[in-house]
C-alpha cells in the first residue's frame, strides 16, 4: 500500500515553527491560489463521499482511509516545491545565522586562546624575574659591586666580629674606670696591699655605694663618660674635615689628661704610703718616672682608643650592611610585587579557561542545531493545520454520504456519524494535527 511505503521512507519528528506572515502577492496569484485551494478541498470532499459509498460509511474503514489520506497529503506537500521553500525559509535563515554565530565563536575562542598564551608567557617571565631577584638577594652580601651597590663585601661578617669584640672591651672599660676612679678619689690605701690590689679593687662598685649615693653614682656613671667620648670619636670621624680633626685631637687630649689625673691620684697615694723623711714631695716629675703611672694611663687610654676605633668600625660596617640590607629589601618588595601579578594572572587565566569552555559548549550546541536544521531542510515539512482542514473536508464527504444514502434509523445514523467523528479525532491526534505545533517535519531516513 502507498501508506506503508511512505512510512518506511520517512520518519516523523515534531518541530515547532513560529507562525509567519505570507509575503504580499499580486491579486492574480492570490486568486489562483484561492481557486487551487477550493479545488483541493472539493477533491478531498468528493474522495470522502466516494470512499464512504464503497464501504457503506463504516467508521473502522474510515480510520484506514484517513491514514491513506494523510499519506496522499504528504506526497502532495512534497511535490509543492515553492511552498516547501517558503516553509523552510525560516530554517534556512536560522541556519545561516547559526553558521555566522559559529564563525564569531571561533574567532572569540582564538582570541581567548591567544590571551591565554600571552598570560602564560607573562607568568613564565615573572617567575624568571623572581628567581633572578632571589638569587641577587643571596649574592648581594658577597658581591655588592656586581649590582652597583657601594658597600664593602662581607660587611655583615665584619659587623658581627666587631660587635663581638666591642662587648668584652666595653666590659673591661667599665671594670677599669669603676675601679680606678674609686681608687683615685675614695679609697684608703693599705701599705700591705700590692700595687695591683690598690689600683684594681674587685669590690670597688659595692664599696662606693656603701659609702654613699654620690660615691656610688660617680663610679657607676664615669665609664659612660669615656664611652661617650669614644662615640664622639666615631661622630667626628664621619666627616673628614679640618674642624672635625681638631675636635678629634682635643678629645684624645682630654681623655689623656683625665687618665693622667686618675693615674696621678693613685700614684700619689701609693707614694705617700712608701715615702721616707728624705723623700721629696710628690709631683709630676716624680710621677713621670713611675712605671705604674704610665701603666694606669695606657691601661685606660689605649683601651679607650681601641674601643673608639672598634666602635667606629662597627658603625661603618653596620652602615655598609644597611646598604646591602636596603637593596635586599628593595628586591624582596619586587619579588612580592611579581608574585601578586602572577596570582592576578592566574585568576585571569581561570576566567579565560572558563570562557573557552563555555564557548566550546556553545559551538557544540550550535553545530548540533545546524545539523538539525539541515535535516529539516532536507526533509519534508507537513503543515498539519492544513491537513486538518482537508481531512475535515474528507470526513464531511464521508458523513454526507451517510446522511444522504444510508437507510437506517436516525439514532443508528447518529451513532455512525459519532463513530466517524471519533475516528477522525483519533487520526488527528495520531498525526499531531491537534498539537500546538504548526508543522511536522519528515526527515529522510535514507
Amino acid at each position: 500500500m502507498d501508506t506503508i511505503s511512505i512510512k518506511n521512507l520517512f520518519k516523523l519528528k515534531s518541530v515547532p515553527i513560529e507562525p509567519k506572515e505570507e509575503p504580499f502577492s499580486k491579486n492574480e496569484a492570490a486568486l489562483n491560489e484561492e481557486s487551487s485551494e477550493e479545488s483541493r478541498k472539493r477533491t478531498y470532499h468528493e474522495s470522502g463521499y466516494r470512499d464512504s459509498s464503497r464501504t457503506s460509511g463504516n467508521h473502522s474503514t474510515l480510520s484506514i482511509c484517513l491514514d491513506a489520506v494523510y499519506s496522499k497529503f504528504q506526497n502532495e506537500e512534497k511535490e509543492m516545491v515553492e511552498k516547501q521553500q517558503k516553509l523552510k525559509e525560516s530554517y534556512v535563515n536560522e541556519q545561516k545565522n547559526r553558521e555566522t554565530e559559529i564563525k564569531a565563536l571561533s574567532v572569540s575562542q582564538e582570541t581567548k586562546e591567544e590571551q591565554l598564551k600571552t598570560k602564560n608567557i607573562d607568568i613564565e617571565n615573572h617567575q624568571h624575574t623572581i628567581e633572578a631577584l632571589k638569587s641577587e638577594i643571596l649574592d648581594l652580601p658577597r658581591n655588592p659591586e656586581k649590582y652597583n651597590v657601594k658597600a664593602t663585601r662581607g660587611a655583615s661578617t665584619k659587623f658581627w666580629i666587631g660587635a663581638i669584640l666591642l662587648f668584652p672591651i666595653s666590659l673591661y672599660l667599665f671594670t677599669f674606670y669603676i675601679s680606678t676612679s674609686y681608687s683615685a678619689f675614695f679609697k684608703n690605701f693599705d701599705a700591705k696591699s700590692t700595687v695591683i690590689q690598690s689600683v684594681l679593687d674587685a669590690q670597688a662598685f659595692s664599696k662606693a655605694w656603701n659609702e654613699g649615693v654620690i660615691e656610688g653614682a660617680f663610679v657607676t656613671l664615669i665609664p659612660f663618660v669615656f664611652l661617650g667620648l669614644g662615640f664622639l670619636v666615631h661622630m667626628f670621624g664621619e666627616n673628614k674635615t679640618t674642624a672635625n680633626y681638631i675636635k678629634l685631637g682635643l678629645l684624645f687630649i682630654v681623655t689623656f689628661v683625665f687618665d693622667s689625673i686618675l693615674a696621678y691620684e693613685i700614684e700619689s697615694k701609693l707614694y705617700e704610703l712608701n715615702k721616707t723623711f728624705n723623700s721629696p714631695p710628690f709631683d709630676l716629675t716624680i710621677a713621670f718616672t713611675k712605671i705604674q703611672f704610665w701603666g694606669i694611663i695606657f691601661a685606660g687610654f689605649i683601651v679607650y682608643i681601641i674601643w673608639g676605633v672598634v666602635f667606629d668600625f662597627v658603625m661603618k660596617e653596620h652602615r655598609e650592611k644597611d646598604k646591602i640590607k636596603n637593596e635586599q629589601e628593595i628586591r624582596q618588595k619586587k619579588v612580592e610585587f611579581f608574585q601578586e601579578k602572577i596570582s592576578a594572572l592566574k585568576k585571569e587565566i581561570e576566567e579565560i579557561l572558563a570562557n573557552i569552555g563555555s564557548i566550546k559548549e556553545s559551538v557544540i550546541k550550535t553545530r548540533g542545531r545546524i545539523e538539525e536544521l539541515q535535516n529539516i531542510i532536507d526533509g519534508v515539512i507537513i503543515p498539519t493545520k492544513d491537513y486538518k482542514l482537508y481531512a475535515s473536508e474528507y470526513v464531511q464527504g464521508w458523513i454526507t454520504f451517510i446522511g444522504e444514502k444510508i437507510a437506517v434509523s436516525r439514532t443508528e445514523k447518529q451513532i455512525m456519524i459519532d463513530d466517524c467523528i471519533a475516528a477522525y479525532n483519533t487520526n488527528l491526534e495520531t498525526v499531531g494535527a491537534n498539537s500546538d505545533n504548526q508543522n511536522l517535519v519528515y526527515l529522510s531516513s535514507l
